[in-house]
C-alpha cells in the first residue's frame, strides 16, 4: 500500500520534471514567451491546490477510496488532452485539469497515512513515502532529457498518460478504504465549515504547514527556474541540466532517508528545525555569492544541492507535526497544507522568470525569502505555550 500512496504522491514531480528538459523547446514550438511557458506549471500549481482544498474535506466525509479512483482517471484523460494540445492556451487549461485530479491524488495518500498512524510511526512513514517518491525526481528529469529527442515534449505527456493509468491500477488493486463511516463527518456545509474552523483555529498545525508550504515553495523557486538557470546561465546542455537535477535529488531522497533513522534519537521538531536552518544557510550564502560574483557553475550548483537537501528534513516531518495536530479532521489539514503548497508554488513559478532568462537572482530571493519566513513560522507559531 506504502508504495502506491507513494506513487499517487508522485505526482507533481513526474507532471513537471519530465517536461522541464523540453521547456526552452516548446517556447519556441508553440510560438509563445518564457512566462507564457511558465504558466504552464503555475496552471497545474494551483490546480493541485485546489483539488486538494475540495477533495480533502470531502474524503472526511465521503470516504476515501472512491474519490482515489475518480481522480486518477481524470488524471490519464487530461494527461492525454496536454499531449494533444494544439496551442499554448490549451496546454495551460489541460495542465490546470491535470493539476486538479493530481491533487485528489496527493491529499488524500496524506489522509490515509494520518488515518492509520501517529507521533513518530507517521513521520517515518512521511519519510520513507518521500524516499519511494523520490524516485520520481531523480528519474523523471533523466527520462524526460533522454526522451525529449526521439518523441518530444508531446511524447512526454504519452508517458505521463501511461503512468497515471499505472496509478489507477495501484489504487484498485492496493488501497482500500481507510476511514470508517463511523468516523465520517456526515457531510453538509455545516460540517465541512466546522472542519475548517478546527483546523484553522489551531495555531501549531498554521505553523507547521507555513513550514511546509514555505519550504515546497523554495523548492519550487529551484524547481520553475533551474532549466533555465542552469541551460542558459551556466552554458550547460539539457542533459547536463537533466543530471544535475538527478544529482539534486539523490541528495533529498538521501536526507529522508537520513531523517528516517533519525527519529526516535531526536524530537521530529528538532529535525525540522535543523531542515529549516540549513536551508535558510544555503540559500543566504547563494544570493550573496550570486550578487558578488555572480553565478558560477561551482558556487552555484554545490548551495543549490544543500537547499535541496534540506527539504529531506523539513518535508516529512512538517506534514507528521501538522497532521498530529488535527486527527479528527486529517482530510481537511492534508488539504489545507496541500492547497498552501501549491497555491504558494504558483505564485513563485511566474514570479522567479521575471529578470528574464539570463539571471539567477530572482531564484535565489524567492529562495531566501521563503526560508525566512518559514523559520518565522516556526519559531512564533509551533512553540510550546507559557505555563
Amino acid at each position: 500500500m506504502l508504495c502506491a500512496l507513494a506513487l499517487l504522491s508522485a505526482t507533481a514531480p513526474l507532471a513537471t520534471d519530465m517536461y522541464l528538459p523540453g521547456l526552452p523547446i516548446m517556447s519556441e514550438s508553440l510560438g509563445t514567451s518564457t512566462v507564457g511557458i511558465q504558466l504552464t506549471l503555475t496552471t497545474f500549481m494551483a490546480g493541485l491546490g485546489i483539488g486538494q482544498l475540495i477533495t480533502g474535506p470531502l474524503s472526511d466525509g465521503w470516504g476515501r477510496r472512491r474519490l482515489l479512483v475518480i481522480g486518477t482517471i481524470v488524471l490519464a484523460v487530461s494527461s492525454a488532452m496536454c499531449a494533444l494540445a494544439p496551442a499554448v492556451e490549451v496546454l495551460i487549461a489541460a495542465r490546470a485539469i491535470q493539476g486538479f485530479s493530481g491533487g485528489i491524488g496527493i491529499v488524500l495518500a496524506r489522509a490515509v497515512i494520518a488515518d492509520r498512524t501517529s507521533g513518530h510511526e507517521s513521520a517515518r512513514l512521511f519519510s520513507v513515502m518521500m524516499i519511494i517518491g523520490g524516485i520520481a525526481p531523480i528519474a523523471a528529469p533523466v527520462i524526460g532529457g533522454a526522451l525529449l529527442d526521439p518523441i518530444g515534449w508531446r511524447g512526454i505527456f504519452w508517458v505521463l498518460t501511461g503512468a497515471s493509468i499505472a496509478m489507477l491500477v495501484g489504487v484498485l488493486a492496493f488501497i482500500p478504504e481507510t476511514l470508517p463511516p463511523e468516523k465520517r463527518h456526515g457531510g453538509g456545509f455545516a460540517a465541512l465549515a466546522s472542519n475548517f474552523g478546527y483546523v484553522l483555529g489551531n495555531r501549531r498545525f498554521i505553523g507547521y504547514a507555513a513550514a511546509f508550504a514555505l519550504g515546497f515553495g523554495a523548492l519550487f523557486a529551484y524547481i520553475s527556474a533551474s532549466p533555465f538557470v542552469v541551460q542558459n546561465v551556466l552554458g550547460m546542455s539539457a542533459t547536463q541540466f537533466s543530471l544535475v537535477f538527478a544529482a539534486n535529488s539523490v541528495g533529498l531522497v538521501t536526507a529522508n532517508i537520513i531523517n528516517t533513522r533519525l527519529i526516535g534519537r531526536f524530537e521530529v521538531r528538532s529535525l525540522l528545525l535543523f531542515g529549516v536552518t540549513l536551508m535558510l544557510t544555503a540559500g543566504t550564502l547563494l544570493l550573496v555569492t550570486t550578487v558578488i560574483f555572480g553565478a558560477h557553475r561551482w558556487l552555484l550548483l554545490p548551495l543549490l544541492f544543500a537547499v535541496v537537501l534540506s527539504l529531506g528534513f523539513t518535508m516529512g516531518n512538517s506534514t507528521a507535526l501538522g497532521q498530529g495536530e488535527v486527527p479528527s479532521a486529517a482530510g481537511t489539514g492534508s488539504a489545507i497544507m496541500g492547497a498552501s503548497q501549491f497555491g504558494l508554488a504558483a505564485i513563485v513559478s511566474p514570479l522567479v522568470g521575471l529578470g528574464g532568462e539570463d539571471t539567477a537572482i530572482p531564484m535565489t530571493i524567492a529562495i531566501v525569502v521563503s526560508a525566512g519566513l518559514a523559520m518565522t513560522a516556526l519559531l512564533t507559531l509551533t512553540r510550546e505555550a507559557r505555563t
